[in-house]
């Protein structure tokens, strides 16, 4: 068999001058042998010698010194390892050391258009003010800031403040109402709460007072609440008078590499939000590695994902700072006024890396939107997250940027806070894979015995510890959420929940959730390989596809179809869908049902609620199925839970 042809490949020029190809030479010398051969010996050996990759990685970025001849790794469990002993540092004064006064550290751009540029000087100035009111307002190290706030300075501010005194950090956007926001903040007891009451989204100014006077009601153990906004509002502290003192300056307090930094939360669409806690010392390594050899950063690019505050996306967005990246922040809707706004964003601030979902792509796309009118002359890769991205899709974005410009997708999680596999600048792109597991994670395929697979359909699984794994989950003190979250299946092993093939050639393709897996009489099917086809359709929005094992031993397999504005659902319209899904899936694939739907409902992260759905239709209590604030259409549940009301009424008949 011929083998596939790359979309895109690196030229030499790009390989020469890629940061991962002198980090392969600088790792060289470490590990006696020669690693500059090839991305696949470098992964290789990055997962077989995990002490001398995270060493390597800690010298290459001039990380703290640490004790001489201690271990980077020293206890190999999952859970459990210890990575780091003796080592102490502080993610802000990461973040600050070495910086330039007067270059720009973060740049935010508002949905109006108002931008604000905020130099490295401004920002620590605010960020040792706020540190300071903190200390003054009673926070030690431990304690728990939490904020509810828009995409902007203020957040990055707060989080900084609040991690440069060995603080715990945790952040709502105002995207989430105060139901889910109490749901997820509560949880952590905080003693300061930084907060706004107003944001803007399509061309609205969306006032959030009842939200925010609810948060601070239900949140009882507060002591002080820092208000972000205009006017005065009692009982708080204005931020202007937080974060605008000069006579301090920024002291940040050594912790040991293990210390919490942010508690970061699960979905919450299967029960309570889990709060995951990572810590300082794993992120800080991980998100320097993934951005500087993965996507090739380097101090004084640009680099603007976009994200609500309450992703891990924002999380990883910021931590661009630990390489002197200048962030781009938005506050606001990607598609107002006009489909086109990310792409116009990315052109105005010059960024180098964009990043955003193939949901933004295929409205732009179905929108008839031209990214290739803006000056994209900056950019040197647009990266795609969040969900699966369709080979087809994924050819309309690579046509739509620059030539040589890569488009690479990438998937992790909200548990690592970074991505097991994505693209790498020396590696081909092939359009609906990602390149390669990323460097540092032992990632494979296991079939249901827990064997390694290849070239087939298997669990994503990591095999060894990630610094950044967490390290624990919140009230959980025996540790008995997080092995059944993570180790329950494959003991000892991470069992992330995707379905995966990794390829021959290495790449991985994504196939969807496992715990939505379709399987129709014995045959396995990931959602995703659904998606793609349906979606492409011009007539189509969204899908949703779901598989019931029902009481007659029956096996029914709804798509539930959005149409685009002005196209009704029709039986020519059904039968294109199962064309598309025969040609370009398999006829296996075709659903027996294709039902017109007024919506699809998402978590607040824009990801489908294929296991919620499936059990609204099976007839499970709604109190125990979701819980609606931490979805963007609470008012669809009720339509598909009578969906399956009809369906099991039908069956008795």
């Amino acid at each position: 068999m011929p083998p596939v042809l790359p979309d895109w490949s690196p030229s030499e020029e790009v390989v020469a001058g890629a940061r991962i190809t002198e980090f392969a030479a600088h790792a060289s010398a470490l590990a006696g042998r020669d690693l500059t051969t090839g991305y696949r010996d470098l992964w290789r050996w990055s997962v077989e010698d995990l002490d001398g990759f995270w060493s390597a990685v800690w010298d290459h970025f001039d990380m703290p010194p640490r004790p001489a001849g201690a271990p980077a790794l020293s206890q190999e469990h999952m859970p459990g390892a210890v990575w780091f002993p003796g080592a102490t540092l502080n993610y802000t004064r990461e973040v600050f050391r070495g910086r330039p006064d007067h270059d720009v550290a973060v740049i935010a751009v508002e949905e109006s258009g108002h931008t604000r540029e905020v130099t490295w000087a401004r920002l620590r100035a605010q960020v040792a003010s706020l540190a300071a009111t903190l200390t003054e307002l009673g926070v030690r190290p431990g304690d728990r800031v939490v904020g509810y706030l828009p995409n902007g300075v203020e957040a990055v501010v707060g989080f900084l403040a609040t991690a440069s005194l060995g603080a715990v950090w945790a952040m709502c956007g105002l995207d989430y109402g105060s139901a889910a926001a109490i749901a997820r903040l509560s949880q952590l007891e905080p003693a300061v709460l930084v907060a706004a009451a107003a944001c803007d989204s399509a061309g609205r100014r969306i006032d959030r007072r009842r939200e925010f006077d609810e948060l601070r009601t239900g949140l009882p153990g507060l002591t002080a609440t820092v208000f972000v906004g205009d006017g005065e509002v009692p009982g708080t502290l204005p931020w202007a008078e937080a974060a605008g003192r000069t006579d301090v300056t920024l002291t940040p307090a050594d912790v040991p590499f293990d210390h919490p930094l942010w508690v970061l939360f699960s979905s919450g669409t299967t029960g309570r939000p889990k709060g995951i806690v990572h810590g300082h010392g794993g992120v800080v390594l991980e998100h320097r590695k993934h951005a500087a050899l993965h996507l090739d950063l380097r101090a004084g690019d640009r680099m603007f994902w976009y994200t609500s505050p309450s992703w891990m996306m924002w999380n990883f967005l910021v931590g661009g700072l630990l390489l002197g990246v200048t962030i781009v922040c938005y506050d606001g809707s990607p598609a107002y006024p006009e489909p086109d706004r990310l792409w116009r964003i990315a052109a105005s601030t010059g960024v180098r890396v964009l990043g955003t979902s193939p949901g933004y792509l295929a409205a732009c796309h179905k929108a008839g939107a031209d990214p290739g009118a803006h000056d994209l002359g900056g950019l040197r890769c647009l990266a795609v997250t969040g969900s699966t991205f369709p080979a087809d899709l994924h050819r309309w974005a690579a046509r739509s940027v620059p030539p040589g410009v890569p488009v690479i997708s990438t998937s992790g999680g909200t548990d690592v806070v970074t991505a097991f596999a994505g693209g790498v600048p020396t590696v081909p792109v092939w359009a609906g894979e990602l390149s390669a597991p990323c460097l540092g994670v032992a990632l494979g395929a296991f079939d249901a015995l827990g064997a390694p697979v290849e070239e087939v359909v298997g669990e994503l699984v990591v095999r060894r510890p990630m610094p950044s794994m967490p390290l624990r989950f919140w009230n959980d003190p025996d540790g008995a959420r997080l092995r059944d979250a993570y180790f329950e299946t494959f003991p000892g092993v991470w069992r992330h929940g995707d379905w995966i093939t990794v390829t021959e050639r290495g790449s991985v393709v994504i196939h969807g959730r496992s715990d939505a897996t379709l399987n129709r009489r014995g045959v396995r099917m990931g959602s995703g390989d659904i998606y793609a086809p349906v979606e492409e359709l011009p007539q189509v929005a969204e899908a949703l596809v779901v598989g019931l094992e029902e009481a007659d031993g029956g096996y029914w397999m709804p798509l539930f179809v959005t149409t685009v504005p002005g196209v009704e659902m029709d039986d020519e319209l059904r039968d294109a869908i199962r064309a598309a899904i025969r040609t370009h899936a398999s006829p296996r694939h075709v659903p027996d049902d294709i039902i017109a739907a007024p919506g699809i409902p998402h978590t607040r992260t824009g990801k489908k609620l294929e296991v919620p759905v499936k059990r609204l239709l099976r007839g499970d209590d709604p109190a125990n199925v979701v819980d609606p604030a931490s979805i963007d259409r609470p008012d669809l549940l009720a339509w598909y839970q009578e969906v399956g009301a009809r369906r099991r009424r039908h069956a008795t008949v």
